[in-house]
């Protein structure tokens, strides 16, 4: 099992950049393929991006392309996940994860074995 833990979450307003961390210990992080995800007040969770293990492929959910950049250091445990020009629908608390393996699957939720407890963002307009 792997520990996750989020940071880094804030209110900004809209236009505005923040930057996400998540810091992982326990099971080895480079053997990790890791995951952005996110649930605003009374929706579903849903999938913002995922990177392999060693971070030779990336996936973004059509609604963050362009705008968020996913990224790793192996060295540091540590998942990133860039956001910029936020805009109010991006509000959310937004949770890592983590599974093993990388396929098609890699956008669903319920592929992850192991989550943080989240961090909030919040994008005024």
């Amino acid at each position: 099992q792997v520990q996750l833990v989020e940071s880094g979450g804030g209110l900004i307003q809209a236009g505005g950049s923040l930057r996400l961390s998540c810091a992982a210990s326990g099971r080895p992080f480079s053997s990790l393929t890791m995951g952005w995800f996110r649930q605003a007040p009374g929706k579903e969770r849903e999938s913002v991006a995922a990177i392999k293990w060693n971070g030779g492929s990336t996936y973004y959910a059509d609604s963050v392309k362009g705008r968020f950049t996913i990224s790793r250091d192996n060295a540091k445990n540590t998942l990133y996940l860039q956001m910029n020009s936020l805009k109010p629908e991006d509000t959310a608390i937004y949770y890592c994860a983590a599974r093993a393996g990388w396929d098609p699957a890699v956008g669903d939720y319920n592929y992850f074995g192991s989550w943080g407890q989240g961090t909030r963002v919040t994008v005024s307009s």
